[in-house]
């Protein structure tokens, strides 16, 4: 099938009512494949065809090889564990968990015996998922990406576009279990670089416009955003009010240059998912999460925004734009 194909069947499956997909995900010939979301099926319409994408590659397709039960938290995370017990106890096959660390986390605390796979920006074996890369041991296995290792590299680029600021502001959300560590490797490289940090925090959307009004206002050059799910699925936002406020921002994701924000730098979302696709298709034919590696997906995008740019009476060093792998224009 088809990329735009397999997209669109996943994401009406996802529209489904919640009896109809119910019902539909437990026809006795067909595996299921449980899968948890943070967020809710139109915000992760593009990584849902990425995962299709990964399922096909091993031959499943959904609807023919394999029936799908999806449990979406709609931005409210602390929903997650009581919907990953929900997709447990309907007895799936494999409990997909993408999206982050709080959704691994829950689906970890929903069971032991279910194969998981995940996905996620940061390092499975800090966050207790997995007893090595190598070896994962247990019921999960999944992919991780070097979202949440680079966010130091949001500081350097940005201090690149700015070289004479002596300030930045660091957007964080203080509920991630990945922050601390973020954090930390900000303040290092702030160090290196002689600069000063501002942390402000922000766990939902009604936050979002203090942390632009703030930037501005405390005269930083720029916004700096950790790597967080919750962030990034809402770029479209985050871009409307850096241009709205006139504050230069990176974050994690692609989506957000593509909205018109300046920058982003993060691991390639689209490839991470059609891991997990795989990983998912692999298992359903028979292997077991403790012998399959945790795959790292060693490719981080730059992306940037030269009419973003140009609103903001930036010039882009050229060195930095040749370093992107994206700019748009």
């Amino acid at each position: 099938m088809r990329r735009r194909d397999l997209l669109a069947s996943m994401v009406a499956m996802c529209a489904m009512p919640m009896g109809l997909r119910s019902a539909r995900a437990q026809p006795s010939a067909l595996p299921v494949i449980g899968y948890l979301g943070s967020e809710s099926p139109e915000r992760y319409a593009s990584r849902l065809g990425a995962f299709a994408e990964g399922l096909a590659e091993t031959g499943y397709v959904e609807g023919r090889d394999l029936s799908m039960l999806f449990r979406w938290a709609d931005g409210h995370y602390r929903q997650l564990p009581a919907l990953a017990k929900e997709l447990a106890a309907a007895g799936v096959t494999v409990l997909v968990a993408p999206g982050g660390a709080e959704v691994a986390l829950a689906a970890k605390a929903a069971t032991s015996t279910i194969p998981i796979v995940f996905e996620l920006g940061g390092d499975p074996v800090a966050l207790g998922l997995v007893n090595s890369l190598a070896r994962p041991g247990g019921n999960m296995t999944g992919v991780t990406s070097l979202s949440v290792e680079v966010s130091r590299k949001r500081l350097e680029f940005m201090r690149e576009l700015f070289p004479q600021a002596k300030l930045f502001a660091v957007a964080a959300n203080p509920t991630s279990p990945t922050v601390k560590s973020q954090l930390t490797n900000l303040d290092a490289a702030a160090a290196t670089l002689g600069v000063e940090l501002r942390v402000l925090n922000a766990n939902h959307s009604d936050a979002f416009e203090e942390l632009f009004t703030a930037t501005r206002d405390m005269g930083a050059g720029g916004l700096v955003f950790t790597s967080d799910p919750y962030f990034a699925y809402r770029s479209r936002r985050l871009a409307e009010l850096a241009a709205q406020h006139g504050v230069a921002t990176i974050t994690q994701s692609r989506d957000f240059p593509l909205a018109g924000g300046l920058m982003s730098y993060g691991g390639d979302f689209l490839q991470s998912h059609r891991h997990t696709g795989i990983y998912a298709g692999r298992i359903l034919k028979g292997e077991k999460p403790a012998d399959l590696p945790v795959q790292r997906v060693t490719k981080v995008e730059l992306f940037i925004n030269l009419k973003a740019a140009q609103a903001l009476g930036l010039s882009v060093p050229p060195a930095l734009l040749s370093s992107a792998d994206m700019v748009i224009e």
